[in-house]
């Protein structure tokens, strides 16, 4: 039962991450996007890094979504199928206890 949440908290610890990684996305695309740092050459190189990682998990989430125009819903729906997924585990670890 021990290595189930010692398994379990390093999904959690790596979910953490990932969702700290869409949010820094997201505020510095909000920074390009409002000209507040202009063309900063190291927030720009960072972005397009951060880009690279999450598109191939945004990608699928953005084909199931309809498209609604300018605003994209991917991050946030990314964040909540995170959580959704860490609360099925921790319920799940939790029924075996």
């Amino acid at each position: 039962m021990q290595a189930l949440i010692t398994i379990y908290n390093i999904i959690d610890m790596l979910a953490s991450a990932l969702i700290m990684l869409v949010i820094i996305q997201f505020i510095i695309g909000l920074l390009f996007a409002f000209n507040v740092v202009g063309r900063n050459e190291f927030l720009m190189s960072f972005y397009d890094a951060i880009n690279r990682l999450l598109e191939p998990i945004f990608r699928p989430i953005r084909r199931i979504m309809p498209n609604t125009g300018t605003i994209d819903f991917s991050p946030l729906v990314l964040i909540l199928l995170i959580n959704v997924v860490l609360i099925v585990l921790s319920g799940i670890i939790g029924g075996m206890a």
